[in-house]
């Protein structure tokens, strides 16, 4: 049975965006065609319909992954009185600790991607620019002209404490990393609007 234009387009979409959440939980090489198509409701038999090959769907599923966390990241920044502490709160939480599948793409496939091909690792370069970018235009107004430097420690300290509190057993440990990483966040961002 051929499926419409508008229907196949749909289907592209619902498999982009449940690899975007399954790479994130299973990582790139943790799951296969069958059962990504399996969780969009497909079947694998319409995958290279769609799809070049399981490279073109980790990258688009990827960007759409970093696209999905940057609106998020504007979206909780632009709700609060005091945005880039809302930032640093949503980031540094036990929730996005716990929310694998939705959560964050640089800290569930940061070191995952660094093994894919070029086609892979480019969305998470523009995504990682696109975070610094706004974290850039959060920090205090500044004298000094390198807050893009203190954005770029800040993005890298928060996804490594979100990382490791991931991997660590123990509760306390890992609420520790998190409450740690978000002092010093904040210290961070306090200093940038200093000379």
């Amino acid at each position: 049975m051929r499926v419409s234009r508008a229907q196949a387009e749909a289907n592209r979409e619902a498999v982009i965006n449940a690899a975007s959440r399954l790479f994130r939980e299973h990582g790139f090489d943790g799951i296969g065609l069958k059962d990504l198509m399996k969780g969009a409701g497909l079947t694998q038999g319409g995958f290279y319909k769609q799809f070049e090959s399981k490279d073109d769907l980790a990258a688009q599923a990827s960007r759409r992954a970093m696209e999905h966390a940057t609106r998020r990241w504007s979206a909780v920044a632009a709700a609060s009185p005091d945005p880039l502490e809302a930032v640093i709160e949503l980031y540094l939480s036990l929730g996005h600790r716990e929310e694998k599948s939705a959560g964050c793409p640089l800290v569930a496939l940061g070191a995952d991607a660094a093994r894919q091909s070029e086609e892979v690792r480019a969305p998470f370069q523009d995504g990682v620019q696109a975070h610094l970018q706004i974290l850039d235009e959060l920090m205090p107004e500044a004298e000094s002209p390198n807050t893009y430097g203190k954005a770029m420690a800040m993005l890298s300290l928060m996804v490594g404490a979100v990382t490791i509190s991931r991997i660590l057993n123990d509760e306390e440990m890992s609420q520790r990393f998190l409450n740690a990483a978000a002092d010093e966040a904040r210290r961070i961002a306090a200093s940038a609007g200093k000379a």
